[in-house]
C-alpha cells in the first residue's frame, strides 16, 4: 500500500475500533467479536509502527500506560470544582426549595433536574478541536492534579469527539461492583489482602504515579457535567454528553420533577432498587434545571445554592460498645458480638455487630465502653470497623475472651484447634453437633417432624444431604430414597413432613432453633412478646429483660443467638426457603396470667402436646411447685414430691377429665 492509502486504512481502522470501544464498553453490547476487535487493533499497531508519522493522540493505540512520573502537576480550574451540600431528608429538601425560592425572580423554581450520585472520584476531561488532551482531579475545587495519563488508559473515555473549540466535561471515575469483585477474587487466588471498597480503589488507582497500575484496574468514567460549551438547563448538558458518547449513570436513571411529590417519588424509587445497580451510591444529586438561575442564585461558602446532595441513610455510624456477648453456634464455634447503644446505619436500627472471633477483637482492641464506627458488611451484617482510642474512658481493661468464656458458660469447655482462629466447644465434632441440632429442631417440644429421629438424621448428615438446618427444605425425595435406611414412600413421607413445618407456630419455631437456655416456655414469652420473629431478631437487651423469668444471662444468649453470622445467615435461607413462622396473634388468651405443673402419664395425650396446649391458652407451664401455682394436673403415677409440696401450699389438684374440660375452652 501507498502511503496515501495506508493513512485511509489507519482512519478506518481507528474508527471501527472507536464505534466497537464505545458499543462494549458504554453501551455493554458487542458489534463483534473480542478477537476479531483484537485482529484489528494488532493491524492499527503494526501499521503505526511501521509510519509513527502518522499517530496521532486520539488514536486507540495511545491508551497503553506512559512512563512512570515523578510526581503530579497542579492545574488551577478554570471554573470552580465545587462540591454540594448535603440534605437528609425530605424536610432538609423542602427547606432548601423554600430558601432558593425567596431569592429567584417570580419566586418559583420550575423545574428540577436530578441524576444518581456516584461514590468515585470526581475528574474534569479536557478537548481541545475535539482531541483529548487533559485529565484534572478535583483537589481541593480550585486546584486539582494532572492524571492525564492514567485517565488515557480508561476504555470507555472517548479520546476523539466531534465538537469544535474547548470542551470540558466532568464526570466521576468508578469501578463498577462486578468488576470491584472479580478483583477481589483474584485477590483471594493469590493469597493478598482484599481491597477495601470501590471507590478507594478507583482514587487510589487514579493517583498512581505510575500508570500501567491504573491499565490495569477496570476503571470508568461516568460523566455528569458539560462545563463548556454553555447549555441552557442540565438535562440539556446530560443529552448533549450522550451524544458526545459518553457513558452516563443511564437515561433511565435521570429525572425532571415539576413538583416536590414528583421529587419524593423518585428519592424512594431510586433506594428501592440502587443496590440493583451497577455501581455504587449515596444519594441523588438534585439541581435548579434552569443554568441560568442556578448561575444568578451562586455560591454560599463551598457549596452552591442551586443544588444539592441527598444522601440515603448512613453506611457507617459511630456508637458505644456496651457488653460484648459470645454465641456458640451449630458447630460449636463461640462468636463473640458486641451489643451496642442503637445506632442507624443503611436504613435500620443496628444494636448489635459481629466480632468473628478472639484475634479480631484483639486486633481492634475493642473493650467494653469504647465508641466505635460500625459499617454493615454486604448491607446485611454489622460489624465494627475501628475503635475511635481517643475517646476512651479511662480504666477501661482489654477483652479477656477465655474468662468471658467460662462466665457466659462455665459447664462446658473450650479449645481452640491448631491453625484455628475460633474456640470451639471441646470434645465434640461439628457433626455432632450438628445432629444433636437437626434433632432437637425435629423433636416433640420443637416442631415435631416425623421420620426425623436419630438414625434418619445421621443418615441424612452423613451422607453430605444436611449440612445446616436449611438444608432439610432443600431436600428432594428421589435423594432420599437413595439412602440406605430409606425407600420411595418413608423418603416421600419425610420430605412431606419437613415442608409441611414451614409454617410453625412461633413459640414453637423459637424452641427448634435451640438457643441456650430458652426452653419452651421461655420461647412462648417470647413469641407473645415480639408477635414476630423479625421483632424478635432486632429485640434490645432491655425488652428481653423486661420479661419476667428472663434474666441477663438468658437475655445475653438470647442477643448472642441472633446476632451470631451463622445464625444470622441460617435464618435469612430458611426464609429464602419459604420457612416462615406464624405471627402470634394479639388477642388475650384465657389462661392468660395462670400457672399449672403436668406430673404423670395422662390417658388422653403425651404430657408435651398437654403443655403445648395450655401455653397455646396462654398459660405459663412449669416444673416445680411454687406459691404461684395455679393447679397440679394429674395422670397416673404422678410424682410423690409434687404432690407433697402442692399440699403443703395449698395448691389445688385436676384429674385428666377436668384437665380436658379446662382446655375445650379454646
Amino acid at each position: 500500500m501507498s502511503k496515501v492509502e495506508v493513512e485511509k486504512r489507519i482512519l478506518k481502522l481507528r474508527e471501527l475500533i472507536n464505534d466497537y470501544r464505545y458499543h462494549y464498553h458504554v453501551l455493554d453490547e458487542s458489534i463483534m467479536s473480542e478477537a476479531a476487535a483484537d485482529s484489528l487493533k494488532h493491524e492499527l499497531v503494526q501499521l503505526e509502527a511501521e509510519y509513527p508519522e502518522l499517530i496521532t493522540p486520539d488514536s486507540p493505540t495511545q491508551r497503553v500506560a506512559g512512563k512512570p512520573l515523578d510526581k503530579f502537576t497542579k492545574v488551577t480550574h478554570e471554573k470552580r470544582m465545587i462540591s454540594l451540600a448535603d440534605v437528609f431528608s425530605e424536610e432538609e429538601i423542602k427547606d432548601w426549595v423554600t430558601r432558593n425560592e425567596k431569592l429567584i425572580p417570580g419566586g418559583k423554581i420550575t423545574e428540577f433536574f436530578t441524576d444518581i450520585k456516584m461514590d468515585g472520584l470526581a475528574c474534569a476531561l479536557k478537548y481541545r478541536d475535539g482531541v483529548f488532551y487533559q485529565a484534572v482531579t478535583r483537589g481541593d475545587g480550585l486546584v486539582g492534579e494532572d492524571v492525564t495519563q492514567n485517565v488515557r488508559t480508561i476504555e470507555n473515555v472517548p479520546f476523539k469527539l466531534n465538537e469544535p473549540g474547548e470542551v470540558e466535561v466532568r464526570g466521576e471515575i468508578v469501578i463498577f461492583k462486578k468488576d470491584f469483585e472479580k478483583l477481589n477474587e483474584n485477590q483471594r487466588k493469590k493469597g493478598e489482602p482484599e481491597f477495601a471498597n470501590p471507590r478507594n480503589l478507583a482514587a487510589g488507582s487514579i493517583r498512581q504515579l505510575d500508570p500501567k497500575i491504573a491499565a490495569i484496574r477496570p476503571l470508568r468514567f461516568i460523566a455528569y457535567d458539560l462545563v463548556t460549551p454553555d447549555s441552557v438547563t442540565w438535562h440539556e448538558a446530560y443529552e448533549k454528553l450522550r451524544e458526545m458518547k459518553f457513558q452516563t449513570s443511564g437515561e433511565d436513571r435521570v429525572f425532571l420533577a415539576s413538583r416536590q411529590k414528583e421529587l419524593f417519588e423518585y428519592i424512594r424509587n431510586l433506594d428501592e432498587y440502587r443496590k440493583g445497580l451497577p455501581f455504587n451510591t449515596d444519594g441523588m444529586v438534585i439541581k435548579i434545571n434552569d443554568r441560568a438561575v442556578y448561575d444568578k442564585l451562586g455560591i454560599v461558602g463551598k457549596t452552591p445554592r442551586g443544588a444539592v446532595a441527598f444522601k440515603f441513610p448512613a453506611e457507617e455510624a459511630t456508637t458505644v460498645v456496651r457488653d460484648i456477648v459470645i454465641s456458640i453456634g451449630r458447630t460449636g464455634a463461640a462468636t463473640p458480638v458486641a451489643i451496642l447503644d442503637p445506632v442507624e446505619v443503611a436504613g435500620s436500627t443496628v444494636r448489635h455487630a459481629s466480632l468473628h472471633n478472639a484475634d479480631e477483637i484483639a486486633r481492634l482492641d475493642v473493650r467494653i465502653g469504647d465508641t466505635v464506627i460500625i459499617y454493615k458488611a454486604g448491607d446485611i451484617i454489622p460489624q465494627i470497623k475501628e475503635v475511635l482510642t481517643t475517646l476512651r474512658l479511662e480504666g477501661t481493661k482489654p477483652f479477656d475472651y477465655k474468662e468471658a468464656l467460662h462466665r457466659q458458660y462455665p459447664d462446658l469447655e473450650f479449645e481452640r484447634p491448631a491453625g484455628e482462629v475460633v474456640y470451639r466447644v471441646k470434645g465434640e465434632s461439628s457433626d455432632y453437633i450438628l445432629k444433636r441440632a437437626v434433632e432437637y429442631y425435629a423433636s416433640k417440644p420443637a416442631l415435631n417432624i416425623e421420620g426425623l429421629g436419630e438414625k434418619n438424621v445421621a443418615a441424612l448428615v452423613d451422607s453430605g444431604l444436611v449440612k445446616s438446618i436449611a438444608d432439610l427444605y432443600r431436600l428432594r425425595v428421589r435423594q432420599v430414597a437413595q439412602l440406605e435406611r430409606f425407600a420411595e414412600l418413608s423418603a416421600k413421607n419425610l420430605v412431606e413432613a419437613i415442608t409441611a413445618s414451614k409454617t410453625p407456630r412461633l413459640n414453637k419455631f423459637i424452641t427448634a432453633l435451640g438457643i441456650r437456655h430458652v426452653g419452651a416456655q421461655t420461647a412462648t414469652a417470647l413469641a407473645r412478646k415480639f408477635k414476630t420473629l423479625e421483632n424478635l431478631e432486632i429485640a434490645a437487651e432491655d425488652e428481653l429483660l423486661a420479661i419476667s423469668d428472663i434474666g441477663e444471662v438468658v437475655a445475653e444468649s438470647i442477643l448472642a443467638w441472633f446476632n451470631d453470622e451463622e445464625n444470622i445467615k441460617l435464618l435469612a435461607e430458611m426464609k429464602e426457603l419459604g420457612v416462615a413462622p406464624a405471627e402470634e396473634k394479639a388477642e388475650d388468651l384465657p389462661l392468660t396470667g395462670k400457672s399449672y405443673i403436668v406430673s404423670g402419664t395422662l390417658a388422653s395425650m403425651g404430657r408435651e402436646e398437654a403443655e403445648d396446649k395450655l401455653r397455646a391458652l396462654g398459660a405459663t407451664v412449669t416444673s416445680s411447685v411454687t406459691k404461684g401455682t395455679t393447679a397440679l394436673i394429674l395422670g397416673e403415677k404422678p410424682g410423690k414430691s409434687k404432690l407433697d409440696k402442692a399440699d403443703k401450699l395449698g395448691i389445688s389438684r385436676m384429674n385428666e377429665v377436668e384437665f380436658l374440660k379446662l382446655i375445650e375452652i379454646r
